[in-house]
């Protein structure tokens, strides 16, 4: 069983110290998606050069943590995954009903979904929304989205894989990151807009020192956080 989803709501925000934290929800189908997303990731990986790993090994999902579409419609999800014994990769990913104009060349594959039908499933780093959602993130602390699902008209709350958290400085309201400008597909990736820069590692293996705006991640097996994106303003 596959889940995919989209933003349902959004709950009032909180302060924590300093940091305005919206919370958001993430409403998740069971469904049956087919190829699956990790069937998806053994196929597309291996041509990425910042992939280290077996060529034909198996994808395993380590962890995962989404983000919030505001309108509802696109679905943005980073999956952290392992091919065989190899470093765990981080892989955002932006899933739509329709193509994303001008993304072929990010473009993972199409499943269907037995719920919403025909998803395009892209490399999220040059997907707007997602370029947003993370900026939003990693600048002013939105978090992640909390995840449910629908069953029998009740909402049963999934608890989350992973944490994040972020550190560094920030902004007191999500930013406009204006057009998306350039991204420099390496590790790590380059993600540049009208007002913000963006990095994010492919490998999470090390710990870096980064003065600059940072989310960071824990997982289980992974108790010390890893950065998994660090931003600043242009």
């Amino acid at each position: 069983m596959a889940v995919d989803g989209r933003v349902a709501a959004r709950a009032a925000p909180t302060v924590v110290g300093s940091t305005i934290t919206i919370l958001c929800m993430a409403l998740l189908h069971r469904a049956e998606l087919r190829p699956s997303k990790l069937d998806l990731l053994a196929a597309w990986l291996p041509g990425r050069d910042w992939f280290h790993g077996p060529a034909d090994g198996e994808v395993t999902r380590v962890a995962a943590y989404r983000f919030d579409d505001p309108a509802g419609a696109v679905g943005i999800e980073t999956m952290l995954v392992r091919v065989g014994d190899g470093p765990v990769h981080q892989v955002p990913l932006s899933y739509r009903g329709a193509p994303l104009p001008g993304g072929d060349d990010r473009l993972i594959g199409t499943t269907h979904h037995s719920v919403l039908g025909q998803r395009w499933v892209y490399d999220a780093c040059a997907d707007p929304v997602y370029v947003a959602a993370l900026a939003s993130a990693v600048l002013a602390g939105t978090g992640q989205a909390e995840e449910y699902f629908e069953v029998d008209g009740v909402r049963e709350r999934r608890a989350p894989s992973m944490s994040i958290a972020t550190t560094g400085p920030a902004v007191a309201a999500p930013p406009a990151v204006g057009a998306l400008r350039e991204v420099v597909d390496a590790d790590p990736t380059v993600i540049v807009t009208d007002t913000v820069e963006l990095v994010v590692p492919r490998r999470l293996v090390t710990r870096d020192r980064s003065d600059a705006a940072t989310l960071t991640g824990a997982w289980d097996g992974q108790p010390d956080p890893l950065p998994l994106a660090h931003a600043t303003l242009r």
